[in-house]
């Protein structure tokens, strides 16, 4: 594993914040950390360019530091930040080392590490707030770019048949691996790809990544959804929500709900 790159932006307003996380994903930045007025963001060494940054929408006369992490030092980052997060009575996801939470119907350990989705960003919660109105029971569920695995998790323990989760990054891989096992998931195939092609249908469909790989998968998505099936979306900002609409519509989707957090974006559609 490589070192990574750790840009502070401070000071920054919770709307600032949220677009800057939109946009650092889309150049490769993996990892991020929210505070009242800052925001801390992470990319593998390799993948930096500075050059990039200032091309951003919207990043004139915002200020941040960069400095270097040691990879081996990455899991101390983490842990020194990452609170437990409750999803009203629903949900808890926390660590190891927290105590545990009983005041929920579902509780789930994870180690973050360089993955995407523990329930704080807003785009996480609000998968997890829909997941709650869907039934799961001996349902077919395909997780599309999992992350930390915590859907995939969430979808078995609501009762899922079986999950087909992907991802196509090895570390993403590596931790919802072990975050599956430390969970004792059963019925979860964890499988490396690029992108939502494959066999067979699936009863629900998670996709919590951003605008553009939706889009760039969607009519796959859509052929792999059953009759009556629902596909939930999201990774997406409000200000996407014309251009996911009209795809949706294209694919003869229909929105079922909608969830709105933080200027973020969840959407459940179906047939």
């Amino acid at each position: 594993m490589s070192d990574y790159i750790q840009l502070i932006f401070q000071p920054v307003t919770s709307q600032q914040s949220e677009q800057l996380i939109a946009e650092l994903n889309e150049i490769g930045f993996e990892g991020f950390e929210e505070a009242d007025d800052c925001l801390k963001a992470f990319i593998p060494e390799g993948d930096f360019d500075e050059g990039k940054i200032k091309n951003i929408p919207g990043s004139e006369g915002l200020a941040y530091t960069k400095s270097v992490i040691k990879e081996t030092n990455w899991n101390q980052v983490w842990e020194s930040n990452f609170d437990p997060v409750v999803v009203d009575d629903f949900v808890a996801v926390r660590a190891s080392f927290h105590e545990p939470v009983s005041s929920v119907e579902q509780e789930i350990m994870i180690t973050p590490k360089m993955s995407f989705g523990t329930g704080h960003h807003a785009t996480t919660f609000m998968m997890m707030q829909q997941m709650r109105g869907i039934p799961f029971t001996n349902k077919k569920v395909f997780d599309f770019g999992t992350g930390t695995g915590v859907l995939a998790i969430l979808a078995a323990r609501l009762g899922a048949a079986e999950v087909l989760a992907i991802d196509n990054d090895d570390w993403s891989i590596a931790n919802a691996g072990e975050n599956i096992e430390n969970n004792k998931s059963a019925g979860i195939r964890l499988e490396k790809a690029d992108d939502a092609t494959g066999e067979g249908r699936f009863d629900i469909i998670l996709a919590n990544i951003n605008k553009n790989v939706i889009l760039a998968n969607l009519r796959v998505l859509a052929n792999r959804l059953i009759p009556g099936g629902q596909l939930v979306l999201s990774g997406l900002l409000v200000a996407d929500e014309p251009d996911i609409l009209a795809a949706l519509q294209e694919q003869g989707l229909r929105v079922i709900s909608r969830r709105e957090r933080h200027n973020w974006l969840c959407l459940s559609a179906s047939y």
